[in-house]
């Protein structure tokens, strides 16, 4: 399950329980929309929740994110399972991104929200 919101930074994107292909579609639009909307929003990823994905969606991710990796700006994860966050940051690996990991969702948000160092 997905929940989207759009912030004036971007989106704040919380998953729960298992990360769906119909999720990540639901993400991919979401995201598509913020781009044309403001050039390269940051994005704000809770994962404190996701407790699974599923293969489909791992692919079609892994596709998005080379496609799409220059549309967008600062990327916050928050997460606390090991292995979610060994995901993350095995993505994290294929962009050239700007990722950083929080604890809480208030310290990814204060992150975000403060202005790009040029």
């Amino acid at each position: 399950m997905i929940s989207i919101r759009e912030q004036d930074y971007g989106l704040d994107v919380a998953l729960f329980n298992e990360f769906s292909l119909a999720d990540f579609k639901l993400f991919e639009d979401a995201l598509v929309k913020r781009v044309a909307e403001q050039g390269k929003p940051d994005v704000l990823l809770d994962l404190t929740e996701l407790i699974d994905f599923t293969l489909d969606m791992a692919v079609e991710e892994v596709k998005f994110v080379r496609a799409h990796e220059k549309d967008f700006g600062r990327i916050a994860l928050v997460v606390s399972d090991v292995w979610i966050k060994l995901a993350a940051h095995i993505a994290g690996l294929l962009s050239h991104n700007h990722l950083e990991y929080f604890d809480t969702v208030e310290e990814a948000q204060a992150w975000l929200a403060r202005p790009v160092a040029a």
